[in-house]
């Protein structure tokens, strides 16, 4: 962020107001990037879900035979919602 104006000591010693902040950032952020970042991370929850389901049952017998307290549904649980956040943090970046 460009400013005209000189920082001050003083002004570097009180902590600087975080809705102006966020004001001064959503003006800087333009539509492109918004498209770009948000398909990125649905793209990416999009990959998480595919391959990690697909390498989960590839590996199946292995997690059955293993006996780990953490079985089958709990492991695609986790993937799907490891693929959910990332496709909220998506969905959330074209929005904001």
């Amino acid at each position: 962020m460009a400013r005209d104006e000189v920082t001050t000591l003083q002004s570097l010693e009180k902590p600087e107001d975080l809705n102006k902040l966020l004001r001064q950032d959503a003006k800087e952020d333009c539509t492109a990037c918004r498209v770009v970042g948000g398909g990125a991370f649905i793209g990416l929850a999009a990959f998480n879900y595919v391959s990690g389901h697909a390498q989960l049952e590839s590996r199946r017998q292995e997690v059955l035979l293993s006996k780990s307290m953490f079985g089958m549904r709990s492991r695609k649980a986790g993937i799907t919602m490891l693929s959910l956040g990332l496709a909220w943090m998506g969905i959330w970046r074209l929005v904001k």
